[in-house]
This record gives structure tokens, sequence and C-alpha cells, in this order.
């Protein structure tokens, strides 16, 4: 197993527990599997999840609530119907109460 992959699957391991209704964000995942400066990493991990019912990538935002990885899921609309279908309202590519609909892995998995 390489350390790219290692990464991988702790990675996906926390987005697997991000409630349906919630987000988290690139940065916030990169903390609580202890590599703080590896949010690009973790881009690029959601970047390679194709089956979205096993790994929810569309709950994976970036700081500010902003649907930075909605180009991956082949339909660009399709992040933010995933979105609204648990209830998370966006608009113009944001997640609206982005505070509200936060999911802070270091506190919620420790």
């Amino acid at each position: 197993m390489t350390l790219q992959s290692n990464f991988f699957d702790r990675v996906y391991g926390v987005v697997r527990q991000i409630p349906k209704g919630k987000v988290t964000s690139y940065g916030a995942i990169a903390k609580s599997v202890g590599a703080a400066k590896s949010a690009r990493m973790v881009g690029y991990a959601m970047n390679k999840v194709k089956n979205t019912e096993d790994i929810p990538a569309h709950r994976v935002v970036n700081r500010n609530g902003l649907l930075t990885g909605k180009s991956h899921f082949g339909d660009h609309s399709a992040m933010e119907e995933l979105l609204a279908s648990e209830g998370i309202k966006v608009k113009d590519n944001k997640v609206q109460d982005f505070e509200k609909h936060f999911w802070d892995p270091m506190k919620d998995l420790s």
C-alpha cells in the first residue's frame, strides 16, 4: 500500500461519517486525519470518488462553503442537487447557512 492510498483511505473513512444534511471542508478533513496542511490532497482524494453512495463526496466543500468540486460529478448541477435532497440550500454555488450545516470531524469524531 502506498502512502497516498493510505492517506486516501483515511480521508474516505472520515467522509463516510459525514451525516446527511451536513457538510465539511477539505481542510477540516485534512486536520482530522493528522495532515492539517493537506487540504489539496483531500481534494485529490475526492476527485477519485465515483460512487457517492459509498463515499458522500458531495458533502465536502471548501472552507467558505463553495462547491469547488462540482465539476467532478459529471453534471455540474449534480452536487447541488444531492445537497438539496438532504435539505442543504445552495445559492451561487455556495452552501447557505454554512455554519449551521458544518460538521467538524475533530469535534464529532473525538
